[in-house]
C-alpha cells in the first residue's frame, strides 16, 4: 500500500528499479579488453563456496581477496543485473542499458563529478591492503562477466576495475544522502524547503543486564526495498587472515554492510542527519555564468555531459546536458534561471567501502572504534553488540562544521565563505550511549536522544542544532518501550515477539491525533456507518487475521495520498476535518465490496507477499515494528514492496555466538533457481533460519560446494 512521499526510499526504489533486462548481446565472446594487471593473479581453484539449504553462500578462501572474488562471483550467480547497476551508474553508463531513468543517474554522476574525485583520492586514500581487496573483487566480477556474456546490460562496461566499484559506492551514498531530491527539486524549479531522504529500520541491543540467561544480544532489521539495487544480499566471508562474518549487502557490494562475525555485529538504521547543503548563487547582471563570493566575481566551470540514452530498449541516441562547479562543488541551472550549488560529504571522500571492511574484521570494540574513526560514512546509526558485553549506540555521519549564525535547513546564501564549511566534526562530536546500567539500547529511525532507559539518555540541547536531528518519536520507538516495560529481562524468544509485533502503540502520538475520527457519530452517515463502527473498534492489532485493519489501512493510503502526507505525520501527528475521514472512509468501504465483496474481510487475504507464482498472507503495516508497505498487485489486493528486507539475531554466549536470520525471498534473484522464494513462508510467519559461522558445520550440511571458475 504506498502512501505517497511516505519515505523517499520509494520514490528512490522506482527510480532505480527496473525488471527486465535484454540478454540478446549475441553468442559467447571471450573477447573483452585485458585488464591491466597490479596484484597476482587469483586462482579460483584456491576459493570454495559453499551453498546450504537455503542457497546462502559460504565462501572459505586464504587470503581476504581470494574471498572478495569468491564473493562476486557467487554474488553474480544469484543477481548479476542488479550488480550490474551500481557498475553502469558509476560509470556513466547507465542511460546505455536503462534508458532515461538511467541517464537521470548519469547526470548525478556527472554534476557530483564523483569520476573525477576517484581519481584525485584513490592512489593516496586507499590502503594497499584494500586495494589487493578490491582488485580480487573486480577479478571475480570479470570473470564471471568473461563467462557469461549473454548477461551484460551494457558490454563496455566490462572489465571492471577497482576504481569502478569506488565510484558505484560514491553514487549510492551520493543517493542515500539525498542529493537526488535536491536535484530534482532545483531542475523542476519549484524548490522550495529542504528534503531529506531516509529509510526505515530497526536495531536493539540487550547487554547480560537485561537478559535471562546472561548473553549479549543484537537485532539487525533494516526496512528497505525488497528488489533492486537496495534490497539486501546474504553471505558469510572467511578467509585465514581474520575474515569470518555472516551479514547482508547490497548486490554489488564488496563487503558485509551490517552483519555479526565471531566476536561483535552491527546493525545500520538510517538517520535523519542534515547531510546536503544548498545554496543560490548570486549571479552577475550581465556577464554569463559569473557568481559573486566574497566581494569578488568568479565565473563557472561549465562542463558538457554527453549522455547516451537507450530508447525504446533497441537504440542508442546522445543527449546532451550541462553541468557547472562553483567554490561550492557541483552547481546547476533551474527551470526559472537561477543557480543552485549542492554541497554534501558523500563525494568528498572514497573510502566508505573500505570503511565498511575495517569492521568486518574488527575483533573488539576498540578496532571496531577505530574503524569508525575513519568517518567515511555520510549518514547511518550504529546499534553494536559484542561478545564481552559491550553495547554502543551513536547517531554516526559525516558532519561539517558550519557557522551557527545561517539557517542550515533552508536554502543557504551562495555569495560568502561564511556558508562555505571545509571540516568535519570528529566523531566524539556526534551522540553516543555505551553500556547504560538498564542494559539495552535502540533505534528505530527515531529522536538519538531516546535510544535507552530515560535516566541514561542524552540531551539535545548539548547538540549544534544545524546537526538537522530529529526529536520525537514514532510508532515503533513507542510500541518498543510499550513492550519492553512488561520485561524485567528478556529471553531470546522475548526480543523476537518484540521484533514481529504487529500493534500499533496505545500511546500513539499519530493515533492520538486522529480522535477526530473517533468521535464521528456512525449514525450521521448511514451509508458507511458499520465501516465506522468496524474502525472505531479496531484494536490497532495488524495481524494478518485482523478483519477490522484492512478498512483502516485503506483509509490512511487515501487520506495520505489526497492530503500528500509524509513519514513525518507517523512522528507529528495530522490535523485531518472530518469530511476526509468520510471520504476516506467510503473509498475503503467501496474497494472492499468492489473486491471481496464483504467488510469482513482478514488482512492477510487483501494483503499479499508475493514472488513469483508464490504468494503468502502477510501482517503488517506502516510504522508497526514488523511493517509492510505495499503497492497494488490484483483482483483489489496488494504486494509488499518495503518491509523487514532482512532480519538478523545475534546472541553471544560463553565466548560463542548463535546467529538467525529471515530473508523476505531467497537468497537469489533468479526466477529458475529453488532459492528464488523458499524463505517467503518463513517470512509470512515471523520464523527464521538458524545459520553459523563455524566451518566445519557448514561443509557438514552442505548442500553443494564448488570452486568459482
Amino acid at each position: 500500500m504506498t502512501l505517497r512521499n511516505l519515505s523517499a526510499v520509494l520514490t528512490l526504489a522506482i527510480l532505480f528499479s527496473f525488471n527486465t533486462y535484454s540478454s540478446a548481446n549475441g553468442p559467447k565472446k571471450k573477447n573483452m579488453v585485458k585488464e591491466p594487471e597490479r596484484f597476482e593473479k587469483i586462482d579460483p581453484q584456491a576459493i570454495t563456496i559453499v551453498r546450504d539449504e537455503w542457497g546462502v553462500p559460504h565462501i572459505f578462501a586464504k587470503t581476504d581477496a581470494q574471498v572478495a572474488y569468491g564473493l562476486a562471483w557467487a554474488n553474480a550467480e544469484d543477481d548479476f543485473a542488479t550488480m550490474q547497476e551500481l557498475v553502469l551508474a558509476g560509470k556513466g553508463m547507465a542511460g546505455r542499458g536503462m534508458g532515461k531513468n538511467g541517464a537521470k543517474r548519469d547526470y548525478i554522476t556527472h554534476l557530483a563529478r564523483i569520476q573525477d574525485v576517484v581519481e584525485e583520492q584513490y592512489e593516496s586514500q586507499i590502503s594497499e591492503d584494500f586495494k589487493k581487496y578490491l582488485d580480487g573483487y573486480c577479478q571475480g566480477l570479470n570473470a564471471y562477466a568473461l563467462e557469461n556474456p549473454e548477461e551484460l546490460i551494457v558490454k563496455k562496461a566490462f572489465p571492471i576495475h577497482p576504481k569502478d566499484v569506488l565510484k558505484g559506492y560514491i553514487f549510492a551514498t551520493t543517493v542515500i544522502s539525498g542529493v537526488h531530491t535536491e536535484v530534482g527539486s532545483i531542475m523542476s524549479g519549484d524548490y522550495d524547503e529542504r528534503g531529506r531522504t531516509w529509510m526505515g529500520s530497526n536495531a536493539m541491543a540487550f547487554s547480560t543486564k537485561k537478559t535471562e540467561d546472561g548473553s549479549t544480544i543484537l537485532v539487525i532489521n533494516p526496512h528497505q526495498p525488497m528488489e533492486g539495487p537496495f534490497s539486501w544480499y546474504e553471505a558469510h566471508l572467511c578467509s585465514e587472515e581474520g575474515l569470518n562474518i555472516m551479514g547482508a549487502l547490497f548486490p554489488g557490494g564488496t563487503g558485509i554492510f551490517l552483519g555479526t562475525n565471531e566476536n561483535l555485529g552491527w546493525a545500520h538504521t538510517v538517520n535523519k542527519l542534515d547531510i546536503v547543503d544548498v545554496y543560490r548563487l548570486e549571479m552577475h547582471p550581465e556577464k554569463k555564468n559569473t557568481y559573486k563570493f566574497d566581494g569578488k566575481w568568479y565565473e563557472l566551470e561549465e562542463r558538457p555531459v554527453h549522455l547516451k540514452v537507450k530508447v525504446a530498449g533497441l537504440v542508442t541516441l546522445p543527449f546532451k546536458r550541462k553541468t557547472y562547479w562553483s567554490k561550492y562543488g557541483a552547481t546547476l541551472k533551474s527551470k526559472d534561471g537561477q543557480f543552485y550549488s549542492v554541497k554534501f560529504p558523500a563525494n568528498e571522500d572514497i573510502r566508505a567501502p573500505e570503511q565498511m571492511y575495517r569492521m568486518n574484521k574488527a575483533n573488539n570494540y576498540s578496532e571496531f572504534h577505530e574503524a569508525l574513526e575513519m568517518q567515511a560514512y555520510p549518514r547511518y546509526n550504529i546499534v553494536y553488540a559484542d561478545r564481552h558485553d559491550t553495547i554502543f549506540y551513536i547517531n554516526n555521519g559525516k558532519l561539517p562544521v558550519r557557522n551557527p549564525n545561517y539557517q542550515w535547513d533552508a536554502v543557504l546564501p551562495g555569495n560568502t565563505s561564511e556558508t562555505l564549511w571545509t571540516e568535519y566534526h570528529p566523531l566524539d562530536d556526534l551522540p553516543q550511549l555505551m553500556n547504560p546500567p538498564c542494559g539495552y539500547l535502540f533505534n528505530t529511525n527515531h529522536s538519538p536522544f531516546n535510544a535507552t532507559c530515560s535516566d541514561e539518555n542524552l540531551c539535545e540541547f548539548d547538540y549544534p542544532e544545524y546537526m538537522g536531528f530529529d526529536e520525537g518519536d514514532n510508532n515503533r520507538s513507542e510500541r518498543f518501550m510499550e513492550l519492553l516495560e512488561k520485561f524485567e529481562t528478556v529471553s531470546l524468544d522475548d526480543v523476537k515477539s518484540i521484533k514481529f509485533d504487529n500493534h500499533l502503540p496505545e500511546s500513539s502520538l499519530f493515533l492520538a491525533s486522529l480522535n477526530k475520527f473517533s468521535e464521528i457519530n456512525p449514525s450521521d452517515y448511514p451509508k458507511i456507518a458499520t465501516s465506522l463502527e468496524k474502525m472505531q473498534q479496531w484494536d490497532r492489532s495488524t495481524d494478518k487475521e485482523n478483519e477490522d485493519a484492512g478498512l483502516f489501512l485503506l483509509t490512511l493510503t487515501y487520506i495520505f495520498d489526497q492530503l500528500d502526507l509524509g513519514v513525518n505525520a507517523f512522528m507529528d501527528g495530522v490535523d485531518i476535518a472530518e469530511d476526509m475521514y468520510i471520504e476516506g472512509v467510503t473509498y475503503a468501504q467501496g474497494h472492499l465490496l468492489k473486491h471481496f465483496n464483504t467488510l469482513d474481510i482478514q488482512l492477510g487475504e487483501m494483503q499479499r507477499h508475493v514472488r513469483g507464482k508464490r504468494e503468502y498472507a502477510l501482517s503488517g503495516f506502516p510504522d508497526v515494528l514488523a511493517p509492510n508497505y505495499n503497492v497494488p498487485y490484483k483482483k483489489g489486493k496488494f504486494k509488499t514492496f518495503v518491509g523487514d528486507s532482512y532480519v538478523q539475531f545475534s546472541r553471544f554466549k560463553d565466548g560463542k555466538v548463535e546467529i538467525e536470520s529471515l530473508h523476505p525471498f531467497g537468497a537469489s534473484n533468479r526466477p529458475d533457481s529453488p532459492h528464488y522464494a523458499d524463505q517467503m513462508e518463513l517470512y509470512a510467519n515471523h520464523k527464521t533460519k538458524k545459520m553459523t559461522l563455524d566451518k566445519e558445520e557448514i561443509m557438514k550440511k552442505a548442500k553443494r560446494w564448488y570452486h568459482p571458475k
